[in-house]
């Protein structure tokens, strides 16, 4: 199979570009399945259905979301009629959603997507490893899944990297998000799962994290309240991962960053 994960919109520079590439994308690269975290995609903070619905119609299979997912509040009641939408799975029991969606391709293949958060400097979230554990326990890569996608949206590094070693072997890719930067180790771990600390955000890196540069700075060097940060409005650089797997086993065969437009250096698998 061949699946794109992009990493968190945001912001309508972040919108725009996603609506503008991934058709493209779908068809250029032949995907199987492209994933999309949309966390931040309404104005820097949640998703709203009806963003989630545009997302959907332009060829997302399914979308994730973080530590924003409910700053939307149309989503929660939406979220349940709604399986394509990913909430983290270890989030507090009895919230809306679920943590897992399957999705069947055009193939016949079966592609799950689980998404936990991070601990570490994070609110406060059940146990990821616990969670993924029980959750891999019902799906199994090369059995019931043919390929199964976990995305860490977590804050440090070292969180990420050591769910990517739990998983290992049991998952075609481990994604980070939630950082928005782009990082330098996409690589089949030893006993075959992709992994990449951080895909990095699908907005404008004229900015702090996303976000207007002129009210982060305001923040960081007056120690004061100023305006509410708002999403920088240059254009976007759509950050993905592209994975290859084994239509056998579900482990990796190639992973593969994808950077396009904006200003980060562009890179196409």
């Amino acid at each position: 199979m061949r699946i794109l994960y992009v990493g968190d919109v945001v912001g309508r520079a972040g919108r725009t570009a996603l609506l503008e590439h991934l058709p493209d994308l779908r068809s250029r690269l032949k995907l199987d399945a492209a994933v999309v975290n949309g966390e931040n995609a309404a104005g820097g903070y949640g998703l709203t259905a009806a963003i989630a619905d545009e997302f959907l119609k332009a060829g997302t299979d399914i979308l994730t979301l973080g530590n924003h997912a409910w700053d939307q509040r149309d989503l929660i009641n939406h979220i349940n009629g709604e399986p394509r939408i990913v909430r983290p799975l270890n989030m507090a029991p009895g919230v809306p959603g679920k943590g897992t969606a399957t999705l069947q391709t055009a193939r016949g293949k079966r592609l799950v997507v689980i998404q936990v958060l991070g601990r570490l400097f994070m609110k406060p979230a059940d146990d990821p490893f616990r969670a993924l554990e029980v959750e891999l326990r019902r799906n199994i890569l090369g059995g019931t899944a043919d390929a199964i996608l976990v995305d860490i949206h977590a804050e440090a590094t070292s969180e990420k990297m050591a769910i990517g070693h739990f998983c290992d072997g049991r998952v075609s890719l481990v994604a980070g998000t939630h950082t928005h930067v782009p990082t330098a180790d996409a690589h089949i771990m030893a006993r075959g799962t992709a992994y990449m600390t951080d895909v990095g955000m699908t907005g404008d890196y004229d900015s702090v994290i996303g976000m207007d540069k002129a009210a982060s700075l305001h923040r960081w060097t007056t120690d004061l309240p100023g305006p509410k940060l708002e999403p920088a409005s240059g254009e976007a650089t759509l950050c993905a991962v592209l994975v290859e797997t084994d239509d056998k086993t579900g482990l990796a065969l190639r992973v593969e960053p994808l950077r396009l437009g904006g200003r980060l250096s562009p890179a196409m698998p």
